[in-house]
């Protein structure tokens, strides 16, 4: 099939995703109902979130082509995460009056997208520290690569991060009522988001396919950045809704999946590092970009609150920058005839 046409088809998958992510926020209302707290509710958006890079890993472990599947996995790590701070930042310069909660007339004069402190707590610690098990399940030369008792213990790590993001600071449950119109919309968006991104992972694979890219490349600069369009679209309209700290947290919750529950397809086959500076090189990001979300949110706002200040936003998006040309450039020597990622 000509590039041409998956490119028709990635164009409508992404509709589809985008869809399908307008109706993420109403899910939510459970939980009030359950008594979780916000930042919880941003692990529950990004259990669903997660589904591209699910979907992927779990194609690719199948296909046999398990490099896109570990390209897209790395790579959507290091820039799901200044995407959606930037998109969540800009969505919520213009909230509708009923949207708004208390002061953030001031929090758009001071420039600052304020989060809620328990985001660090229950969301990005816990985030660095299954990026830590993953390095030395990984890096190690003796472990280096991916294996099937890896994928298992990551599963588990997994179960615990969610048990406790669900539980900690948990109250009493509001009563919410809900329409049949919005379960009915709501079981309809998560499978137009699912189905969204299967078709936009399978178009993107041809294309990189059609384009003679490697698989490695392929998967973290195209691959990855289509699977978190999702995503994109998923936090625009959580905050766009009001619900702030939710919107920012789901990329944690996204890829707190994305390295353990996404890990096990591609380590029950058993995934081999065959460039390791390539490897180290993107590892070593994602916990830059981990131990940056962490430390702006807690540092970033004035006085008592938190959050990201504006030039905060500005570094997420440089940073990136400077992860393209030191992936491209320092490590793939693209434009010297070195080696592209094969």
């Amino acid at each position: 099939m000509s590039p041409w046409i998956w490119a028709l088809v990635l164009v409508a998958a992404v509709w589809a995703a985008h869809w399908g992510a307008e109706h993420l926020a109403k899910p939510l209302k459970l939980r009030k109902q359950w008594g979780f707290s916000v930042a919880a509710g941003g692990a529950l958006v990004g259990l669903a979130a997660a589904s591209p890079e699910i979907g992927i890993n779990v194609a690719s472990a199948v296909t046999g082509v398990a490099d896109i599947g570990l390209g897209t996995m790395f790579g959507s790590n290091v820039i799901a995460i200044p995407f959606m701070v930037i998109t969540a930042y800009v969505a919520t310069r213009h909230l509708k009056k009923e949207n708004e909660d208390k002061g953030h007339e001031q929090h758009v004069k001071e420039h600052l997208l304020k989060v809620n402190p328990t985001a660090v707590t229950v969301q990005a610690l816990p985030y660095l520290v299954i990026i830590a098990i993953v390095a030395i399940f990984t890096v190690p030369k003796q472990w280096r690569g991916l294996q099937p008792v890896d994928g298992w213990i990551t599963l588990g790590i997994y179960l615990v991060y969610l048990a406790q993001a669900l539980l900690r600071g948990k109250e009493e449950g509001e009563q919410v009522e809900w329409q049949r119109k919005e379960i009915y919309l709501a079981v309809a968006g998560l499978a137009a988001l699912a189905l969204g991104a299967i078709f936009t992972v399978r178009a993107t694979e041809n294309i990189v396919s059609a384009l003679g890219m490697s698989k490695i490349v392929g998967g973290l600069f195209i691959t990855a950045p289509m699977a978190a369009l999702p995503e994109v679209f998923a936090t625009w309209s959580v905050a766009k809704s009001g619900q702030i700290t939710s919107g920012v947290t789901s990329v944690i919750g996204d890829h707190a999946v994305t390295l353990t529950v996404a890990f096990l397809p591609l380590a029950l086959v058993t995934v081999p590092v065959q460039n390791f500076p390539l490897f180290i090189t993107i590892l070593s990001f994602v916990g830059l970009v981990g131990m940056l979300y962490a430390a702006f949110i807690h540092w970033g706002g004035p006085g008592k609150e938190h959050g990201f200040r504006r030039w905060q936003v500005f570094a997420f998006g440089g940073l990136l920058l400077v992860y393209v040309g030191v992936v491209l450039i320092g490590v793939l020597n693209i434009f010297s005839g070195g080696s592209t990622g094969n």
